[in-house]
């Protein structure tokens, strides 16, 4: 496994993508996308030489995240790559994380599946099997 991204979950996602991007020089990297199973819209935001950043926020139906984000939100997740999400949900639950959504399609990861696990120290995983994203935007200089 290796880290894909980090995920923020805030309360807007447009605001947040220009706080990034004048704050610490983040450039969007995809189109905002619904994703409609864990209830949140989604984009990812990308620096040369720097880890991915996700930013999710909560579609109205999404209780626990609104709460969350009314409280001003902040890291909600760190996602690792993995080659084979059943096997490594099999064997991360068997190391004691607890299986909080089973793999299912990511409309972010074009329908790939991704899975969440909530490992001890308070630390909510994600887990993909690619690096795509939904709705990649061309970088600027390849234009």
């Amino acid at each position: 496994m290796v880290i894909d991204h980090i995920c923020f979950a805030v309360k807007d996602i447009e605001e947040s993508v220009v706080y990034w991007n004048n704050v610490f020089g983040y450039q969007r990297m995809t189109s905002t996308v619904i994703n409609t199973h864990q209830k949140v819209k989604v984009t990812f935001l990308r620096k040369e030489g720097s880890i991915t950043v996700k930013l999710i926020e909560p579609l109205p139906d999404n209780k626990s995240l609104l709460n969350f984000v009314a409280h001003n939100g902040g890291f909600h997740h760190l996602c690792f790559r993995c080659e084979n999400i059943n096997r490594t949900v099999t064997e991360l639950t068997s190391k004691g994380l607890r299986l909080l959504a089973p793999p299912q399609p990511g409309e972010a990861f074009n329908n790939n599946n991704i899975a969440f696990l909530f490992a001890s120290q308070g630390i909510n995983i994600e887990l993909i099997e690619t690096g795509e994203k939904a709705s990649v935007i061309a970088d600027e200089g390849s234009a």
